[in-house]
This record gives structure tokens, C-alpha cells and sequence, in this order.
């Protein structure tokens, strides 16, 4: 499979892949056509995807029922007037329908909108106008389906309202029956229907510390880019059984639940679940005999305290890390207690992985890694000038050469925002970081999240690095509150782990923690203790809504 997209896919060394690693794009590519049906076809038995429930159902799935499905599914939306162009929002939390509706949106050429379940009536009449939302498929046992029987009422591109699930709604279709009389065979289509490079198959709405949530346009090809993302960063395996924790209404799912694993011929692993049990989940791996695994630090964090040595773990091989900086701490405890190096990656919903720790390299704990080829990237200052080792400064992607596969296109329909961080030919990522002497890049924080305090620019995740070093401390997060004489000054949000308990004692010994694990400017002048931090579904911790409350 892999043969038909790259230039070349074996490389004696990082010098190699850099120097000659080129994704070949073919015209009018469809990953369902191209990728999906083809090894429906080449290796219609395989696995596709193993999924599974926190109430003990589960369900294989392969490629042949893939195919089996989707082409039900595409027939049954245009069926219902689902046409090539048209958004349809997929809200469907970890449902296995959410693979039988993305490609079957793909084959129409409409556009897919995966969404959130926790989005309110008001999020979604923004999101449904500002997309020209046509249908939406939700799963319907859960409060979302009064959210968008609310917004139906002020969003007038909305015609269909499909249901996943046991109770559907007199106003709403049932897509599993339905679906399922709908014929099994749809010819790919051809002549003004058939699909462009170009043309957009995504739209993920991204939210920024300010204004409404951005729509992140993606076309055709960006499947492609994730080539990246599982062969060489999460060294998926033929064969294997890759297990990337995310919910579908975020990037994050297609980067570790669909196109990069499938492209390499590696089953996907899901686990449909409503509340995070870490114990839950090193189960499931155990029992499904995981080979890959991703997740965001939240989860490493939790799964670290848990005894390791109760579950087998023998058949992971490799784990990867993303969505936030790894603390140093969790690291070393994480291979400590598995032997296995978790591998940093970074990236963004407007992009694929752009810096990584690649098979072959030695993680560096705390460091994304190195730029990927494909991505001309550089760390800047604010006069536009490359920084030095050492410096600080903000990421940036170079596009004067050559746009990477997998990159946006843009903000959907609206230019003024993409020209704010995309011009002159430099993406401007908006995140802050330094590189070492070895060309290892640092994070250090989203230029908002960076605190000024008495002329020193201070990073948030040096500061939780140092606090999550305490055996006190689970979680914390670090913001900046503002200051009458210092401008700001640095806040710690804290979640305790079991046997501790919140004193003024325990506070000053925190603080002092910190004055000695890093420099003492960086200590939290401010300590509050908090039973769970504001995160996204995704696991990232949502700082803005901290700094929020703190200004109020």
C-alpha cells in the first residue's frame, strides 16, 4: 500500500529520511477509494477495526465490512439528499458508525464536520451557520440531542437529523435501520460528482483564548500527511493494533483512528467508553494485545499511578505521546515501570505531526524532538529573526518553498484570520519554544499562556514539570494572574493525589519545591487546590478558562 504513496519507504538512517522522504500525491485522490476499498479488495478478510465498550460489547470489523458499510452508509445519505459539497456534522462520540459515515462523506465529496457531544445549544448554532450544516448524525442517548433540537430552531441550513442509538426521536431518522436497507454497492462518482485534490473533505473548528472557534479547512489530500504521523512517529506495524485514546469529534481521531494506520495496513483499536477509568484501560490493552499506543499526558499521568505490574503488558511495543509537553516525571516513571520510551510528537488540527521523536532517535525527556521533513521549520523572535540555541521564541512553518501534504488550507470562509497567522509565506503556529544544541526542539508554552512576571518570561510547563515531581501532586496546571507592580504573577492549579490534603503547610512546601527543582523567580506565588482541572474531551487542559476566572 505504502509503495503507492511514497518515493521511497526504507531508509538506512534519519539522514536518509530527511534528505529523500517524498509523498507521492496521485490526481483526485479519495483515501475511501483509494485506501479503503483497495485493501477491502487486496485483503478483504483483515481486521480494520476492533472495537469495544466500557458494558463488555464488542465488535470486529473488516476491511470487506468497511466497504460493506460505507457504501451502504453513502448510499443512504444521498438517499436522503447528501450531496458532493454539502456539511454534514458527525457527532458521534467513539460509535463504530463514525467510520461508516466519514467514508462514506468522503465517496459523496461532501464534507465532514466531526464534532464534540458537550457542544451547547448556543455552540452549536454558531457552528451550524458558520458551516452551512446540512445534516447532522448524533448519538442520541444523551443530552446532545436536545441541544440540537434547540439550535435546529435558529439554524436554517439544517434539513436532516440522523440518529445513532437505541431511542431515536420522532423527528429524527434512524440511521442504523435505515442504513441498513440501503443498497451495498456505490460506484465511485465520475465527471462534475467526482471528488478534486482540492476539494474539502474536513472542517474541524478549533477554539482559540479569544472569539468564536475557527473552522480549519482541509482537502483531499490530507490523509495523506498522516503517512507521517503513523508509520514514523507512531511506528504502527502491519498487522498490528494501534489504540490511539481521543474522541472522534477531534483531530486527534483521524490522526491516530483512521488514515495514517489504515495506509500502513494496521488495524485500529477503539475503546467506547463515558467515563476515564485508567484500570478500565490497561485491561482493555491487555486483553486486545496492543501493539501501538497514543495518548495525551493526561492519561500517562493517571495510568502512572496505578500498579503497572498487575496487568501484562508484553504486547505494546510502542507508545507515543501528544496533545501537551510530557513532564520529564512521567516519563521516567512511565519507563520505569514498562521499559518502554515514550515518544513526544508534535502538531496542530491545522496540521499532521510537524516535530517528533522518530524511531532511531533517543527521547530526550520533556523535548517535541525535530522538525519532519515536509516541514521547513525554524523557531523565530519577535523581530522575525531566527533565534539562537537556547532562545525563545515562536514556531514557525516556512511555505515559500512548498506547502506540506496535510497542511490547511486555511480558515473556512474567512481570510482575514488566515492571513493573521498565515502570510508571506510563513504559518506562524502561535506556540512558543526553544532548541538545544542537538537541534531538539523545547516547548514552552502557546504564546498566550506565557507569563510576564517583573521582566522575566516565564513558561508554564517548566513550572508544572517541576510541581509534578511532588508525590503530592496529580495534576496542576499554570497560569498568570494579574499584578498591580509585577504585571503578573504565577498561579498553580492543583489536584492532589490520594492520601494528601490541601493546607497552607502543604502549600509552602510546594513552593519551595519549586525554588529548589528550578529557578526561584518561577515559583506560584498563588496555590489553589481543586478537585479536577478544565479540560477539553481530548484531555488538554484548558488554561484559558483558569485565566478566566482569575480576571472575572
Amino acid at each position: 500500500m505504502l509503495n503507492s504513496f511514497l518515493k521511497k519507504d526504507n531508509f538506512t538512517s534519519l539522514e536518509d529520511f530527511n534528505d529523500n522522504y517524498q509523498v507521492i500525491v496521485p490526481e483526485n485522490f479519495n483515501f475511501a477509494y483509494d485506501v479503503a476499498d483497495r485493501l477491502a479488495e487486496n485483503s478483504p478478510d483483515k481486521k480494520a477495526l476492533v472495537w469495544c465498550n466500557d458494558m463488555g460489547e464488542e465488535k470486529i470489523f473488516s476491511y470487506a465490512q468497511m466497504k460493506y458499510y460505507s457504501d451502504k452508509t453513502a448510499n443512504y445519505l444521498s438517499a436522503l439528499g447528501i450531496k458532493k459539497g454539502d456539511a454534514v456534522m458527525l457527532m458521534l462520540k467513539r460509535r463504530y458508525e463514525f467510520w461508516f459515515c466519514i467514508l462514506a462523506l468522503h465517496k459523496l465529496g461532501a464534507i465532514a464536520v466531526p464534532a464534540t457531544h458537550l457542544l451547547t445549544p448556543k455552540d452549536l448554532i454558531y457552528r451550524n451557520n458558520a458551516a452551512s450544516i446540512k445534516a447532522v448524525i448524533a448519538v442520541t442517548d444523551d443530552e446532545v440531542v436536545e441541544h440540537i433540537d434547540i439550535a435546529h430552531k435558529e439554524s436554517p441550513t439544517l434539513q436532516l437529523k440522523l440518529g445513532v442509538g437505541n431511542t431515536i426521536k420522532e423527528d429524527w431518522h434512524n440511521f442504523n435501520a435505515e442504513m441498513e436497507m440501503a443498497t451495498s454497492v456505490f460506484e465511485r462518482p465520475t465527471g462534475d460528482m467526482a471528488t478534486t485534490n482540492s476539494d474539502i473533505s474536513l472542517l474541524y473548528f478549533t477554539s482559540g483564548t479569544t472569539g468564536q472557534p475557527k473552522m480549519v479547512q482541509h482537502n483531499f489530500t490530507y490523509p495523506l500527511g498522516h503517512i507521517l504521523t503513523a508509520k514514523y512517529w507512531q511506528n504502527v506495524k502491519k498487522d498490528g493494533l494501534h489504540l490511539t485514546v481521543a474522541d472522534t469529534g477531534w483531530a486527534k481521531a483521524v490522526w491516530g483512528k483512521l488514515y495514517g494506520q489504515w495506509l500502513c495496513e494496521c488495524a485500529v483499536f477503539v475503546y467506547d467508553y463515558n467515563h476515564f477509568d485508567p484500570h478500565k484501560l490497561l485491561e482493555v490493552i491487555s486483553r486486545h494485545n496492543i501493539t501501538s499506543f497514543c495518548a495525551p499526558p493526561t492519561i500517562y499521568r493517571f495510568l502512572i499511578k496505578e500498579d503497572l505490574t498487575k496487568y501484562d503488558l508484553s504486547s505494546l511495543e510502542y507508545c507515543v505521546i501528544a496533545g501537551e509537553p510530557l513532564n520529564p516525571e512521567v516519563y521516567n516513571q512511565f519507563y520505569k515501570a514498562t521499559g518502554l520510551k515514550l515518544m513526544e510528537g508534535y502538531g496542530q488540527t491545522e496540521l499532521t505531526v510537524a516535530i517528533a521523536t522518530l524511531p532511531g532517535m533517543e527521547p530526550k525527556p520533556g523535548s517535541m524532538g525535530k522538525p519532519l521533513p515536509g516541514y521547513d521549520i525554524d523557531i523565530i523572535d519577535e523581530n522575525g529573526e531566527p533565534c539562537d540555541v537556547g532562545e525563545e521564541g515562536q514556531i514557525v512553518i516556512y511555505t515559500d518553498k512548498k506547502k506540506p501534504v496535510g497542511m490547511f488550507d486555511g480558515y473556512y470562509r474567512d481570510k482575514a484570520k488566515t492571513m493573521d497567522v498565515w502570510h508571506d509565506d510563513i504559518y506562524y503556529t502561535g506556540d512558543m519554544a526553544w532548541k538545544d544544541e542537538d537541534g531538539y526542539y523545547w516547548f514552552v508554552g502557546r504564546a498566550d499562556d506565557v507569563i510576564k512576571s517583573s521582566g522575566y518570561r516565564i513558561g508554564p510547563f517548566e513550572v508544572e514539570s517541576a510541581l509534578l515531581e511532588h508525590p503530592a501532586v496529580l495534576e496542576c496546571a499554570i497560569t498568570g494572574v494579574p499584578h498591580r507592580i509585577r504585571g503578573q504573577v504565577v498561579k498553580a492549579t492543583i489536584v492532589l493525589a490520594k492520601g494528601y490534603k490541601a493546607s497552607d503547610k502543604l502549600k509552602l512546601e510546594l513552593q519551595n519545591h519549586v525554588k529548589k527543582v528550578t529557578a526561584p523567580y518561577k515559583y506560584p506565588r498563588i496555590i489553589e487546590f481543586v478537585e479536577e482541572l478544565p479540560k477539553t474531551i481530548s484531555g488538554k487542559i484548558r488554561r484559558v478558562e483558569i485565566r478566566k476566572k482569575d480576571t472575572l
